[in-house]
């Protein structure tokens, strides 16, 4: 990278060969004692901020002490760690040949270090001090700790102005529409945009290491969409030290117009390497992005099938100066077992403790579905499910069938429920959808439990989920749909709709000071849901298709599903008309001037089931909680008081689902 610097002119009686030391030294950055130009890091090969050296320290006293004056905090710590006099301090033995040499060098090296900083005008003054011989090696004693140096060099530094930026200029090759390229517009606006966003803007202060992040992060710019093989052509940094200020020019080379090409599975042995393909649904054809190569390793991550996912463009062999290239992605992969079972035990403020076993066979002998098959035991729950789904196919629909088996405590009755369902579904970047044939048949119990009843629908269901994070989401939205049309079977006949939407958003309030820099978004997040379903009124619908609401994750303040239609004699019963709202406020914390990774949340809740909708009475909870953000989702603690039920709850809950 080009590194031109225009020294002021010396003063008057001034030896002029400082400045034009400085100019070769920042010319030819190559050459010993020009290796910082790379900006403020400690040397090659070195911990950060560790100080290397060939030489093993001696036991005996050092060899001189050092002392940095500079007024700028700053420049002093700076020089204190990097200045290459810091390499030798420690070696008792140090000649005083070797020392005078190390002197001469210093003021190069001080004002190179300086230049990473933006200083290019510094006035400097180099004194030793002290005796003119080592100290005798071995002087040191176990008892009183090595002797002070007999020796001490002094490096005063008056900076001088700090360099600021002139003007920056910023080339992508290929945007004039004169050079032939079928996306020179595309490039231009690259350009532009490149402009607009480049870190270092005219008339901030000028260092190395923010001339190196900024050309970096405009280059990451270009390689995450559609120019994976762009690089930086030249770079220049013009300084004039007479005026303080620096004129930066970048050209990248954007390379080719990447698209994806073929999938290469690699590390397919027990599973169909199609299967693979079809499951990471890259678009072979598209434009290469970044995001989309990303998704697509999780989708193959999270499908079951694979331990471990790698993805990567295959540019072996691609023409970088062709206009266009379609570059074969290569997916590396790690088999999962064929089968696997896992055994866990939990506890939730709604169900209370459970224990669970879950099996996974991933080929199915003689259809090769996926089947997930679960027992679940508590205190009001115990669920025994399998869950069969095919491969998706080349538009990525999939078959599934699955059955259900649940005995659970609904309201204040048990209800002994089977459920079967057979369709397909699709999974795409941002939505879910799915159609489907579903039986239902409910045979409750206990006292003035409603009768038995069962039911056959066919349904729709569609999710759309745009939020930032799909595990921790702090901002976007999600909305969801579900639609069921059918009879009843049992103990009558009669046809019934049913409806239910969910909708939830995060919005900005404004960002958090954490301190050092460093804010953080703080957020409403508000939730809604809405149900019905619309049969005659003597119509038997079975209960798993009727309303209950409270818990965790609805109504908290309030038991979970203990909202219904109507309660007699500590009997809740599921209504046709559900209604659920909430409003939440969460913040960042800051206990004692450090931040944390918990947030703060205040939150009003309200929900109400009933079978008419002017029998709707709401249930109201308010109260507050803690949130971490943990690398499995969101951990998150409430206290709720229920104005109806006049109680206090305590509601716990891990992850994030929409």
């Amino acid at each position: 990278m080009p590194f031109l610097v225009r020294p002021p002119p010396p003063p008057r009686n001034a030896p002029r060969w400082p400045a034009l030391l400085l100019s070769l030294c920042l010319a030819v950055a190559a050459l010993p004692g020009c290796s910082l130009l790379r900006g403020e890091q400690a040397p090659a090969g070195s911990e950060e901020g560790a100080i290397a050296t060939d030489a093993p320290e001696g036991s005996g006293p050092d060899a001189f002490a050092l002392q940095v004056q500079a007024e700028d905090k700053q420049v002093r710590e700076y020089l204190e760690r990097h200045m290459e006099l810091q390499r030798f301090r420690h070696l008792p033995d140090l000649q005083e040949g070797e020392l005078r040499r190390l002197l001469g060098a210093a003021e190069a090296n001080v004002r190179e270090l300086l230049a990473t900083l933006g200083y290019f005008s510094p006035e400097i003054a180099i004194a030793l001090e002290g005796g003119d011989a080592p100290p005798p090696a071995g002087a040191a004693t176990e008892e009183a700790g090595p002797p002070a140096p007999a020796r001490s060099i002094r490096v005063a530094v008056e900076p001088g102005p700090r360099t600021h930026i002139a003007s920056t200029r910023i080339e992508v090759l290929g945007s004039d529409a004169t050079g032939g390229r079928p996306d020179a517009a595309e490039l231009l606006a690259r350009q532009e945009r490149l402009e607009r966003s480049f870190g270092l803007q005219p008339r901030a202060p000028f260092t190395q290491r923010d001339w190196d992040d900024s050309k970096s992060q405009a280059l990451r710019q270009l390689q995450t969409d559609r120019y994976a093989l762009a690089r930086v052509q030249r770079s220049r940094a013009e300084v004039d030290a007479d005026r303080a200020e620096a004129a930066l020019q970048v050209q990248y080379a954007p390379g080719p117009l990447v698209t994806f090409g073929a999938v290469q599975v690699r590390g397919s042995e027990r599973y169909d390497p199609d299967g693979a393909r079809r499951l990471a649904r890259l678009p072979t054809g598209a434009p290469y992005s970044e995001q989309q190569l990303l998704d697509a390793q999780q989708r193959l991550a999270s499908s079951g099938y694979y331990d471990a996912v790698f993805l990567a463009l295959d540019t072996e062999g691609v023409d970088r100066d062709s206009a266009s290239a379609a570059v074969p992605v290569v997916a590396q992969l790690r088999e999962a077992p064929l089968q696997k079972a896992v055994f866990g035990v939990g506890f939730s403020t709604d169900a209370g403790p459970r224990a669970s076993l879950d099996h996974t066979h991933n080929r199915l002998p003689g259809i090769g579905w996926r089947a997930l098959s679960k027992i679940e035991y508590s205190g009001k729950r115990k669920h025994l499910s399998t869950d069969w789904t095919a491969l998706p196919d080349d538009h990525g629909w999939r078959w599934f069938t699955g059955a259900n088996l649940l005995r659970e405590t609904t309201g204040s009755y048990e209800v002994n429920s089977t459920r079967l369902r057979a369709g397909r579904s699709k999974n795409a970047d941002h939505i879910d959808r799915s159609y489907f044939l579903q039986l239902d048949a409910a045979k409750n119990q206990g006292p003035e439990a409603p009768p038995s009843s069962s039911a056959l629908t066919a349904n729709y269901g569609w999710t759309g989920r745009y939020f930032d994070d799909a595990n921790n989401p702090t901002r976007g939205f999600g909305l969801a749909a579900e639609l069921g049309a059918g009879y009843t079977l049992h103990p009558q006949r009669d046809p019934f709709t049913r409806v239910r939407l969910r909708w939830q958003s995060f919005i900005g309030t404004g960002r958090v000071d954490m301190g050092e820099g460093i804010r953080r978004d703080s957020r409403v997040s508000l939730r809604a849901e809405g149900g019905a379903v619309l049969a005659r009124e003597a119509a038997n619908i079975p209960v798993t298709q009727l309303f209950l609401t409270g818990g965790d994750t609805t109504v908290r303040g309030y038991g979970w599903r203990k909202i219904g239609a109507r309660t007699d004699a500590d009997t809740v019963y599921g209504g046709r008309y559900l209604a659920v709202g909430s409003v939440e406020w969460q913040r960042p914390m800051v206990v004692r001037g450090n931040r944390t990774d918990f947030e703060s949340a205040l939150f009003i809740d309200a929900g109400a089931v009933a079978d008419k909708p002017g029998e709707m009475r709401l249930r109201v909870g308010v109260g507050g909680g803690l949130r971490w953000r943990s690398p499995v989702g969101p951990l998150q603690a409430d206290l709720a008081y229920g104005l109806k039920s006049k109680q206090v709850r305590l509601h716990l809950q891990l992850g994030y689902t929409f």
